[in-house]
């Protein structure tokens, strides 16, 4: 009986050291499984997939989560067809899951945040603008809000430890304020080289809310061979504005302007880059006490930003900024001034 345990062990001893010299099978983990892509989709063809792509659905989340008639509508396509799709992409899609906290508050490292150069205004937002975040500026006319987009498309070009993002910005521009005399006056204000800033911030004229629409298409686009770290709208609701008048148009509008605001969004998670939004203003007649202005755009844009930032004029060419909302910060104050070189303290 010895000797058959003896020769047993040995057998298995000689099997193992085989098995060693043999590669063994790795099987991929989630990050490694091959991503799936639409033509995977059964019944999804090359000009089917064509269509999908032209309308903007990249991925099979976004596919899962569309009603068959709007699909049908914006990829022309059969409804029973977009149906089928959309069937399949939810079998297929990977819808994510839940995380315990700890788990999400290590990914909120990867967040980064641009720094104004203004101690005051970087202090009220807990350390500056963050990446992944849509951040509304809004006020009256002359109240500095194309002077922050200016100032901060400057900021993103510096270097990670001067408290910028090295990185590219997208200007849409709405109501032809950008001015490339005014980035080289803040370049120099910081030491920079002007015609090397200007070479990182790329400017679109929109002339109506659909082209306004499909730049941000066009962001997508061209970010695949850029550092795309922030994305300035400047104004976000002009065009929305003069299109979409009387009450009868509002519900039009909203959506539109909320199909708009998630497609931003979603370039922010994407790169982690930063969007920042300019907004105008109207007056409530009707209000009997406090401050009777309010910002175009209604609850939705209220809800998609992240933060909300309220300017005002103050004397002595001084300006006030106040945090109007926040996911996670207190409601505050901050004084500053536009000088010719930037914004300053």
């Amino acid at each position: 009986m010895a000797t058959k345990s003896k020769k047993k062990a040995t057998i298995e001893i000689e099997n193992n050291e085989d098995l060693q010299d043999q590669p063994l099978p790795v099987m991929p983990t989630e990050d490694e499984a091959p991503e799936v892509q639409i033509e995977d989709l059964p019944g999804v063809g090359p000009a089917t997939a064509e269509k999908l792509r032209e309308a903007g659905f990249d991925d099979l989340l976004a596919l899962a989560v569309m009603s068959a008639g709007d699909l049908a509508d914006q990829a022309e396509l059969g409804e029973a067809v977009a149906t089928k799709i959309i069937g399949a992409a939810k079998k297929m899609a990977n819808i994510g899951g839940f995380v315990s906290g700890d788990a999400l508050l290590e990914r909120r490292r990867e967040v980064l945040k641009l720094t104004s150069k203004v101690q005051s205004i970087d202090d009220l937002l807990g350390g500056g603008f963050e990446t992944q975040a849509l951040v509304e500026v809004y006020g009256a006319f002359g109240s500095g809000k194309t002077q922050i987009g200016h100032q901060l498309a400057v900021n993103c070009t510096l270097p990670m430890d001067e408290g910028g993002f090295d990185g590219d910005v997208f200007y849409i521009d709405t109501e032809d304020t950008f001015r490339p005399e005014r980035i080289t006056q803040m370049a120099r204000g910081h030491g920079l080289d002007p015609d090397a800033v200007l070479a990182r911030i790329h400017v679109a004229r929109a002339y109506n809310s659909d082209h306004q629409m499909l730049l941000v298409d066009e962001i997508k686009r061209m970010s695949k061979g850029l550092n795309v770290k922030m994305i300035i709208v400047d104004s976000l609701t002009s065009h929305f504005r003069a299109e979409y008048i009387g009450r009868g148009m509002l519900a039009n509008r909203q959506q539109k302007l909320n199909r708009h605001l998630k497609d931003l969004k979603q370039l922010a998670d994407i790169n982690n880059a930063l969007v920042l939004v300019t907004n105008q203003v109207h007056s409530k007649p009707d209000a009997m006490w406090g401050d009777p202005t309010k910002p175009i755009g209604g609850h939705v844009l209220a809800h998609a930003s992240t933060f909300r930032l309220y300017l005002r004029k103050a004397k002595a060419g001084r300006r006030i900024a106040r945090l109007v909302d926040s996911p996670n910060l207190p409601d505050g104050e901050c004084v500053y001034q536009v000088t010719q070189e930037g914004l300053r303290d």
